[in-house]
């Protein structure tokens, strides 16, 4: 079991490295990006506390009572004057415990008036969210805060986005609402509490693609391997290979083939698993395009080779004579230099 425990956790280690060393390189490039983001203040009067909060205590007219007070690992408050039992305060809002407060000093004297005020939110570590997006960064978590937010804050996603978002949860969610008590619970050793969001479905505002983001997650928005087409196409280039990308549009997206392109017979290089050799795969495109072939769907690093058709086929051929009459001409020109005028013929 230790070795099982061990070996999950050296996976997300390297899980967090990589994207923390990505997420560098791009903060490096900004020379005006803050290391921690806050997100607006709107819902923070419902903070529920948690242990490591700080927490201002006065008792008006006494000051004695007075005291500030951090909630400890048990999420209580339990060093405050003359109380013996200790004061719940994990889950809970700071008027909850200013009336428990009220409560249990009014056992000593007449009425008190009691005000609780938070000083310090440590109890939720920041989120992480890096990968494909304008501006790595690290979000305060001060409440609820959905997916979508967490975008938003940090520009928005690159061109290189792959098409998914990963998120590693490393602590269990610690206030769950109706509904979340299962999120509640330790995080299993044995599995990487690993969620996968989809990009697209994000955008479309399905439920399920937004969810909740939980104090010290890690969000990666994956970044897309590349394709790379050379040939006779209209601009030879690599492209970004994101989700479900196929010859045709891969092709689209650099301009389309050229006239001399020989469409019937485009190569796609292939690297074959575990291995230094490639595998060739010859791919009909013209097939493809009239809907006579089914599209090709492409895989990291495949190299996309379009070739150009002989000089006398069938692509070729008008060009060919056309490009030999032209030629024969120049040449009759600048050999006698100059040009005899065109019989008439009546």
């Amino acid at each position: 079991m230790r070795v099982k425990v061990l070996f999950v956790v050296t996976i997300i280690a390297t899980f967090v490295l990589v994207g923390l060393a990505g997420a560098q390189e791009q903060q490096q490039s900004s020379s005006n990006q803050s290391t921690i983001s806050s997100l607006d203040n709107q819902g923070i009067k419902n903070y529920l506390l948690g242990p490591g909060d700080v927490v201002e205590i006065r008792v008006f007219g006494q000051p004695d009572l007075s005291s500030t007070a951090q909630v400890d690992g048990d999420g209580n408050l339990s060093s405050l004057p003359f109380l013996e039992a200790p004061i719940s305060a994990k889950c809970r809002t700071e008027k909850d415990i200013q009336k428990e407060i009220a409560v249990a000093y009014g056992k000593f004297i007449n009425n008190p008036q009691v005000s609780v005020r938070i000083s310090e939110r440590n109890s939720r570590q920041p989120a992480t969210v890096f990968g494909a997006v304008r501006q790595p960064t690290r979000i305060e978590m001060k409440r609820r805060v959905r997916l979508n937010e967490l975008m938003a804050v940090s520009g928005g996603f690159t061109e290189r986005a792959a098409g998914t978002i990963q998120i590693l949860h490393t602590e269990p969610l610690m206030c769950p609402e109706p509904g979340e008590e299962a999120f509640a619970g330790p995080i299993d050793g044995t599995k990487i509490p690993l969620q996968i969001v989809k990009i697209s479905e994000l955008r479309m505002g399905k439920v399920e693609a937004n969810p909740v983001i939980r104090p010290g997650d890690y969000v990666l928005v994956t970044e897309a391997e590349p394709v790379y087409v050379t040939g006779s196409v209209v601009s030879a280039s690599g492209i970004f290979l994101r989700e479900q990308l196929t010859l045709s549009r891969a092709l689209a997206m650099v301009g389309g083939t050229r006239k001399e392109a020989k469409n019937n017979d485009v190569i796609i290089y292939r690297q074959k698993p575990n291995s230094t050799e490639q595998e060739v795969i010859h791919v009909d495109y013209a097939a493809i395009k009239k809907n006579e072939k089914p599209d090709v769907l492409l895989q990291p690093y495949d190299v996309i080779e379009v070739p150009e058709a002989g000089a006398f086929s069938s692509q070729r051929i008008g060009s060919t004579l056309l490009g030999a009459l032209t030629g024969s001409i120049t040449s009759a020109i600048s050999s006698s230099g100059t040009m005899l005028p065109a019989r008439i013929i009546y």
